[in-house]
């Protein structure tokens, strides 16, 4: 079941690599730094909206049905975005990665998600993890694999239209084996040795099942929805800026950042994020999730402070505090599975769980759309260097304590929103009537 989940997640995760794609589309198409993160922040929409309307259907048709669907629709983005460029309409490389291609980030996010809960119900934060963590780490593979293609093929709109072409087929052949591979449980299944009456040893872990319908009736839900939309938009903006943005910091510093440097810290990001999924969210599992939110947003708000203070004094400071917010970055999205089912069970956490993402799609605005607007204004303003970023940095640390605050608020879930257990007649138990 890891392998199949990977299968999906690794590819889908090419959505962080992103920036390696913006400065050749901004040459050739002659766009500006907000209008080449277009594709991006609709794609990041789209996978929010179509997890949380697909969510049903996902659990409805089961995980084989929603891989398919991802693979099909990611690919195809990739493909109309090879014509959009080739005949220099930008707007097709928007509807296809943006649109078509994210309705593939959606549907293939949440496919395996429910799937590895239910196959290790013991330990949900490492399941989500294994699931999560191979969306964080695509761009690890397609950061340095997008540059040599674009180095190979040339940053031209011929250049950059083959290498989404190929971008499309190979990933339709690599996600084919999650859809072959993926299966569920049988009913009733549970690890050897282990009793779901040992699982209820904290306050915020429920034994009761609770609906997606009264899931989003609860506190509990929008309290975590802020929670989520806070810790994304802070590590969204630096990611999808990131390899502009580390070479605009130390531009004019003795230590400047070449391109090729550039797309290999994009990468050490994404094996940060990845390595942030998996370890994370495990140790979720041994302190509980409302501890480990405690230390993505209160942590990562000191990181950013350190940024911001630091500016272009010190490139390993500003490498290392990037890192430590994008692994919190990463952990967070891998935890919040986890966190929903303590709180409202397995019954239909997945559907949850897409309801839950579209604060991913309202980060996925908010987050680029702060950092390249600032960026922008202080550029024409005449700024160059950190101060390029700086406001934006105190923005994201004034996000990071609004969801510091709101995990705070987290309560178990009232008696009155759970499913109520199923009858079972006395015939069943072995008793006359």
């Amino acid at each position: 079941m890891p392998p199949a989940a990977l299968s999906v997640h690794l590819a889908i995760g090419q959505a962080y690599a992103w920036s390696v794609f913006k400065p050749p589309l901004e040459q050739a198409l002659g766009l500006s730094g907000t209008q080449s993160a277009l594709p991006f922040q609709l794609g990041i929409v789209m996978l929010g909206l179509s997890a949380a309307f697909g969510g049903t259907l996902v659990e409805r048709n089961g995980p084989r049905w929603a891989m398919f669907v991802s693979m099909a629709c990611f690919s195809s983005g990739f493909l109309l975005s090879a014509l959009g460029v080739l005949t220099q309409q930008y707007w097709l490389v928007v509807l296809g990665y943006g649109f078509v291609g994210g309705i593939g980030l959606g549907i293939g996010y949440i496919s395996p998600v429910s799937t590895l809960i239910k196959w290790f119900p013991d330990r949900p934060g490492m399941a989500t993890g294994i699931a999560i963590m191979g969306f964080g780490g695509g761009a690890l593979i397609a950061s340095p694999w997008s540059a040599q293609m674009l180095s190979g093929f040339g940053p031209t709109t011929n250049g950059i239209a083959a290498t989404f072409l190929v971008h499309g087929v190979v990933y339709a052949v690599f996600m084919s084996v999650g859809v072959l591979l993926v299966r569920v449980p049988p009913e009733g299944w549970r690890p050897k040795g282990w009793q779901p009456s040992a699982v209820k040893a904290r306050a915020l872990i429920t034994t009761a099942d609770v609906s997606a319908r009264n899931a989003i009736r609860t506190p509990q839900f929008y309290c975590l929805w802020v929670v989520l939309c806070c810790n994304v938009t802070a590590g969204i903006g630096i990611l999808e800026k990131a390899a502009p943005m580390i070479t605009d910091f130390f531009a004019g510093t003795t230590v400047a950042v070449a391109a090729s440097a550039a797309a290999g810290f994009v990468a050490l990001l994404s094996l940060a994020n990845m390595a942030g999924r998996f370890v994370w969210s495990s140790t979720s599992d041994l302190i509980g999730r409302k501890n480990m939110y405690r230390v993505y947003l209160g942590v990562g708000a000191l990181l950013y402070l350190v940024i911001a203070l630091a500016g272009d004094t010190s490139k390993p400071l500003f490498i290392l505090s990037a890192l430590g917010i994008l692994s919190f970055y990463g952990g967070g999205f891998a935890t919040i599975p986890a966190y929903l089912k303590d709180l409202f069970g397995t019954y239909q956490v997945g559907a949850i769980h897409g309801r839950l993402l579209t604060a991913w799609s309202t980060a996925g605005v908010l987050g680029p759309l702060i950092v390249n607007a600032v960026a922008d204004a202080q550029e024409a303003a005449g700024r160059s260097g950190p101060a390029l970023y700086t406001t934006s940095l105190y923005v994201m640390i004034g996000l990071l304590i609004v969801g510091f605050l709101a995990n705070e608020l987290v309560r178990p879930v009232h008696a009155k929103y759970h499913e109520r257990p199923r009858e079972v007649p006395l015939e069943e138990k072995g008793q006359t009537v």
